[in-house]
């Protein structure tokens, strides 16, 4: 199962961030104790004052290639696991996102 639902607006995708992890990155899929699934992600910044938000969501833009007001924290802002809704083409979106955590998204999503 994917960690992302189609939307008509675009997508939204479970994360779970860390913060200071050395490295602004995407580490792939991790299913959770519940079974959720979620991306990893990974950012340099501190979980102070928002940096690592903004860190989140510059580092999804630029991966995904859309601009920074594409990307917004849907909730979990205080929180390692977020949900972020990102707007644009659903499916080159979903995509991309399989493509950096590993495999090819043949998903036909129903907008």
């Amino acid at each position: 199962m994917k960690p992302w639902r189609y939307s008509v607006r675009g997508i939204t995708v479970s994360l779970r961030v860390t913060p200071r992890g050395g490295r602004d990155g995407i580490d792939g899929l991790e299913t959770l104790a519940d079974g959720r699934s979620v991306m990893k992600v990974r950012v340099r910044a501190l979980a102070e004052g928002g940096e690592a938000n903004r860190a989140v969501v510059k580092l999804l833009a630029k991966t995904l290639g859309v601009p920074q007001a594409a990307v917004s924290i849907a909730s979990g802002a205080t929180s390692r696991l977020k949900q972020i809704e990102i707007s644009g083409d659903a499916r080159a979106l979903g995509q991309a996102l399989a493509a950096q955590c590993g495999g090819g998204d043949k998903e036909n999503p129903a907008i």
